[in-house]
C-alpha cells in the first residue's frame, strides 16, 4: 500500500500503524504479549537500551511501535513516544527538558497531577522553578517570561475550566527566547485540534481519555520532532520505566479507529446539552468553548474544528444541593475521567488546592461534565429529572 500518511484522517485512523499479519494473514494487528524478542545473530555491537529496536518490551513492544505509528501520522509529528499514562507522558516531558534551576510557564489551572509536579516536587527535588500563569492572557506570559525559561506549557482546552490558550501566538513567545512549547490536547483530541501545526514542539495526550474512548485502558503519548521524542525514550521511556503495556497499546490502536465519529458526537451533543444548561434557571454558569458566552469562544473557533464533549457547570445551590444532583442522575455516571462512551460526572467542592487559581465563578464548587455517546435527548432528560428531584 502507498504511503499511509498520505491519507485522510478518518483514513489514517483505520490504515495506519496496521498492516496483514504475515504469519497469519489475519489483516489486524496481532497482540503480542512477549516481554523479550529474538536477538540478531551479531549481538555483540547491540545498543541494549534502543527504544526504537524489538529487544525487550520495557524499551519497547511491537504494538506500542505500531500505535506510535499511527499516533504521529494523526498529528503530524515526526515521531511518537508512548508511554504508561497521561501522567507519565507529561512527567516525562518535564523530567526530560528541565534541569536544574530551569524555569518553566504553566496554566495555573490544570490537571492536578501537573499542578503538583510543578508547584512541588520538581522545585523541591530539582531547584526548577514555576511560574503558574493564566495563559489564555498573552500578557501573563510575557511578564512570566525568563532568561532560563525552557517550557511553556498549556492545557487547551483546560481541566476543568475549559479555558482555550492561544497556541499560536504562544509558540512565538516560547521560541523567542528559545523555549519548547508544550501543549496537553487531550480534551481536544488530535481529530480537533492540531497543536504541531500551530508551532508547538510537543503535543501530549493522555490516550485513557477521547483517543482510547471505551474507558478500558490507559495510557499517554508525545508527539513531536524526533529529535525531541528520542531524548523522551531514551530518558523517560528505557531509564524510567515508563512504557505501556502491549495489551493497553492494543486496546488503544483499537479505539483510534472510531475517533472521528465519536468527536463528531461528543461535540455535537455537549453543544446542545451546553445550550440547555446555559437556559436553565438553576444552573449558575457553564464554561464549554463551543457557547458565545465563552470567554475565549472566538480563539477556541480559530484553533479547533468543533469543541470536544467536556464542560463545566455550577448550579445556583449549596454543597449538598450538589452533591444531591450528582446522586439523582440515573444515566450519567459519578465517576472520574473524561471521552468515554458513558457520560461522566464530578463534582468539585470549594476546598479544592487550586481553587484561587480559579475563575470566580467556579470558587463554589463545580461540576465538571463529560457527554458520552448516548443520545442527547436521554442526557437531557436525566439532567431535568435530576433538577426536579432536587427542587431546582
Amino acid at each position: 500500500m502507498s504511503d499511509k500518511t498520505k491519507f485522510g484522517f478518518q483514513t489514517k485512523c483505520i490504515h495506519t500503524g496496521n498492516a496483514i499479519d504475515k504469519e497469519t494473514g489475519a489483516i489486524r494487528r496481532p497482540l503480542t504479549m512477549a516481554n523479550s524478542y529474538r536477538l540478531p545473530e551479531d549481538a555483540s555491537t547491540m545498543n541494549w537500551s534502543d527504544p526504537n529496536q524489538l529487544v525487550y518490551t520495557r524499551n519497547t513492544s511491537a504494538n506500542q511501535m505500531y500505535l506510535q505509528e499511527k499516533l504521529a501520522a494523526l498529528e503530524g509529528g515526526e515521531d511518537c513516544v508512548v508511554l504508561a499514562s497521561g501522567v507519565s507522558a507529561l512527567a516525562g516531558v518535564f523530567f526530560t527538558f528541565l534541569e536544574k534551576d530551569a524555569h518553566i510557564i504553566c496554566s495555573n489551572v490544570s490537571y492536578i497531577a501537573v499542578y503538583r509536579l510543578l508547584k512541588e516536587y520538581f522545585p523541591d527535588k530539582y531547584g526548577v522553578e514555576t511560574s503558574l500563569v493564566d495563559t489564555a492572557n498573552l500578557q501573563e506570559i510575557k511578564a512570566a517570561l525568563r532568561p532560563n525559561t525552557k517550557i511553556i506549557h498549556i492545557e487547551t482546552p483546560g481541566n476543568p475550566t475549559t479555558r482555550v490558550s492561544d497556541i499560536a501566538e504562544i509558540a512565538k513567545l516560547a521560541h523567542s527566547v528559545g523555549a519548547l512549547l508544550t501543549v496537553d490536547s487531550t480534551f481536544a483530541s488530535p481529530f480537533l485540534q492540531h497543536p504541531l501545526v500551530l508551532g508547538a514542539d510537543l503535543v501530549i495526550h493522555s490516550l485513557t481519555k477521547y483517543i482510547n474512548g471505551h474507558g478500558d485502558a490507559m495510557g499517554g503519548a508525545v508527539i513531536g520532532q524526533r529529535e525531541l521524542i528520542d531524548k523522551i525514550k531514551g530518558q523517560a521511556m528505557v531509564n524510567l520505566g515508563g512504557v505501556i503495556s502491549p495489551f493497553n497499546a492494543w486496546l488503544i490502536m483499537r479505539g483510534v479507529v472510531t475517533l472521528p465519529l465519536r468527536m463528531k458526537q461528543h461535540s455535537e451533543s455537549a453543544l446542545e446539552i451546553a445550550q440547555f444548561l446555559e437556559s436553565h434557571p438553576a444552573v449558575e454558569f457553564v464554561a464549554y468553548p463551543g457557547l458565545t458566552s465563552h470567554p475565549q469562544h472566538e480563539i477556541a473557533k480559530k484553533q479547533m474544528t468543533m469543541f470536544s464533549g467536556v464542560m463545566a457547570f455550577g448550579l445556583k445551590a449549596d454543597v449538598d444541593t450538589h452533591n444531591k444532583f450528582v446522586n439523582s442522575l440515573e444515566l450519567i455516571v459519578p465517576a472520574v475521567s473524561i471521552g468515554h462512551d458513558e457520560s461522566l460526572i464530578v463534582y468539585v467542592g470549594p476546598n479544592d488546592e487550586r481553587n484561587h487559581f480559579y475563575p470566580d465563578e467556579f470558587k463554589n464548587g463545580h461540576l465538571r461534565f463529560s457527554v458520552g455517546l448516548e443520545a442527547a435527548e436521554d442526557i437531557i432528560n436525566d439532567l431535568k429529572q435530576a433538577f426536579k428531584k432536587c427542587r431546582l
